[in-house]
């Protein structure tokens, strides 16, 4: 049997396989409140036979989102609406989860359509938050420094957002502390500046996640997996690294988190990236060899032979598909048939196998 379709059990959940749907942002929302463009975008995934369903990156205030279109859950009404999805997605026998975020430096942004640039406080732009105040990249807007008072702010709000998440049917939360985001721009020397308890030293710096995961397990069951995605590297000199991953992810297992989502880049405009197939899961295997802890790999894995490769490899245990998932939401299904596996397929679909 291949590893990509064997099961994968993390606490009391188990996925039917190794493949996970990435967080990726909709831009379709409003007010927060997915509607049914996400319900057809998720269940679609789910229906294709993914064992791991991640919805895009979730604002846990109003002023955390990437752009006014995102989804949120930093209020109850929203529950709903996202219970209606998490609830398809079960019937598909797929795990729903959800990508709790805030976008501090780099949100009040338009959508990718229409240029991605920021919004300006007179065209439903709001004031734009992070650790220092420095802007994302030349012309952008400067963040306002979070206070002591404002961080706590923020860290109670990644708790809400959990027990909100909790009610709406999520069995996996996964915290955004990659991209360049909020928790990220605390992390890197390059976007932390700060002099408090809160920059600085490494200690300080990863502090707020930390404290973000702290506030987390105190309303997430114990019995659910907790997941963290980071940027293994800024991919720029004097910058988040590697063996500063390695060292968080080390201190984030002591505290149980069930699996490193491991990405790169986003908090440095112009990274200069070295771009190829598979180009992260090598910062994916150096965490799980050096840490012993269950990682995630992502990034330019196009096909099911590469990714069993990976999983044979030792070098990740999920395969998280986001680009190759938008072009073919079915893509688990031929996978299994590429690598000589029989899977079940939805009783709608049966005439369709090959």
């Amino acid at each position: 049997m291949s590893i990509l379709f064997s099961p994968l059990p993390l606490k009391s959940i188990t996925l039917k396989n190794r493949l996970a749907i990435s967080p990726m942002c909709q831009y379709s929302a409003k007010d927060g409140f997915p509607n049914d463009w996400h319900l057809v975008h998720l269940g679609s995934r789910a229906v294709g036979g993914a064992g791991l369903i991640i919805a895009e990156a979730c604002a846990v205030v109003p002023e955390g989102r990437i752009s006014p279109f995102d989804i949120g859950i930093w209020k109850d009404e929203h529950i709903e609406s996202h219970l209606r999805i998490t609830q398809f997605i079960e019937s598909q026998g797929a795990v729903p989860a959800v990508q709790l975020a805030h976008a501090g430096r780099k949100a009040s942004c338009d959508t990718p359509w229409n240029g991605g640039g920021y919004l300006n406080l007179d065209k439903e732009g709001w004031q734009i938050v992070g650790p220092s105040e420095i802007p994302f990249k030349p012309g952008a807007p400067t963040p306002h420094s979070l206070s002591i008072e404002q961080i706590a702010q923020v860290i109670k709000s990644f708790q809400l957002a959990a027990e909100r998440s909790l009610k709406a049917g999520y069995k996996i939360i996964e915290i955004h502390a990659a991209h360049g985001y909020l928790i990220h721009q605390f992390l890197s020397p390059l976007s932390n500046l700060r002099t408090d308890d809160y920059g600085g030293t490494f200690e300080n710096r990863i502090r707020l996640l930390l404290e973000v995961v702290d506030a987390i397990q105190k309303v997430w069951p114990t019995t659910l997996p907790l997941f963290v995605r980071i940027s293994a590297t800024d991919w720029s000199e004097g910058g988040w690294d590697l063996p500063s991953s390695i060292e968080l992810v080390k201190l984030l297992k002591q505290k149980g988190i069930d699996l490193i989502d491991t990405s790169t880049a986003g908090n440095i405009y112009d990274a200069q990236i070295t771009v190829g197939p598979g180009y992260q899961v090598h910062f994916a295997k150096a965490i799980k060899k050096e840490t012993g802890s269950l990682t995630g790999a992502v990034g330019l894995i196009t096909n099911a032979l590469q990714a069993e490769e990976i999983l044979q490899n030792e070098s990740a245990d999920l395969i998280l598909i986001g680009r190759l998932s938008l072009r073919d939401p079915y893509f688990p299904l031929i996978a299994a048939k590429e690598l000589n596996e029989t899977i079940k397929w939805p009783l709608q679909y049966e005439r369709g196998k090959i």
